[in-house]
């Protein structure tokens, strides 16, 4: 695993770089690392990142890895607009063997878990995920901001209004930049204060805001790597790209690369992608010029 190293005051060259903490070890976000998207579910919006099968799930997680991913983020929710609610159960078995088979298969793999329950939370740590990924940032469900206080594994926590059902009816802010930086040090606040600071802030890009509020939101990054924690931001084929350039999600990859290689700049810590190789590529280029 990359940069991952056990806490030692002998480790100068990642002092000052943001970190989270795994276990005993820290992993430091030396550079924008790679976070690589896969749906156990049918619903999601971008067909090529859904898995059905063990063997799918399998050959997309070993591809991700040689193609760089720092980490695996799993999903069985589908967040995007009119898409079908997925019974707890359900959520929870096609989680939690899928996680079971990734740390079979790939032990060295980190596996993070897309979900806004606590119950899949927790069972998905029981199955050996070492990240919890919650789109609602513990607003959809009292009990998981305590649960991550209680597990102590990194937890990433993004800005949402509203549910995935209505989000895109609450995009009203005088200053979305501003309030959106707020509510997440809020978010940082309440989790100190339950003595948790292995967090991951995220944005939203394209939930509860408008395309020209994403837009305001990329063009203000420096507002959010000025944070303490790290950055993560999700705009991969994500519709406002496909808005603005009048494309599909299938033709959307080369308004993401561009995007990606503008908060690459920004030195924004982790990008949660469909599309690894190209994203690493454009790490790697733009590390090279430095």
């Amino acid at each position: 695993m990359d940069n991952l190293q056990k806490n030692s005051d002998e480790v100068n060259y990642f002092k000052g770089n943001k970190s989270i903490q795994l276990g005993q070890n820290t992993y430091f976000f030396d550079e924008t690392k790679i976070m690589g998207i896969i749906n156990l579910t049918i619903d999601s919006f971008f067909a090529k990142s859904r898995v059905s099968s063990h063997t799918q799930l399998l050959n997309q997680v070993e591809q991700m890895l040689q193609d760089g991913a720092s980490f695996i983020d799993i999903g069985a929710y589908s967040t995007r607009p009119g898409a079908k609610d997925v019974a707890l159960e359900e959520e929870i078995n096609l989680i939690t063997r899928a996680v079971k088979e990734i740390n079979r298969a790939f032990p060295e793999a980190l596996v993070s878990v897309d979900t806004f329950r606590s119950k899949v939370a927790r069972a998905a740590v029981d199955a050996g995920a070492h990240l919890i990924n919650d789109v609602s940032g513990g607003d959809l469900d009292p009990d998981m901001l305590p649960l991550m206080a209680q597990l102590k594994i990194p937890y990433i926590a993004m800005h949402m209004r509203g549910t995935p059902a209505t989000m895109q009816k609450q995009t009203e802010y005088t200053d979305v930049t501003k309030e959106v930086v707020s509510l997440l040090n809020q978010k940082a606040e309440q989790l100190q204060a339950l003595g948790f600071d292995n967090l991951i802030l995220d944005p939203g890009i394209g939930f509860a805001k408008t395309v020209e509020q994403n837009f305001e939101l990329l063009s203000n990054i420096e507002s959010f790597t000025r944070m303490k924690q790290p950055i993560l931001m999700g705009i991969s084929r994500k519709s406002f790209i496909q808005k603005t350039l009048n494309v599909d999600a299938d033709e959307a990859l080369n308004g993401t690369t561009a995007l990606h290689s503008y908060l690459v700049q920004k030195k924004v810590d982790l990008l949660r992608v469909h599309d690894v190789k190209e994203a690493k590529q454009t790490v790697d280029l733009l590390r090279s010029l430095v």
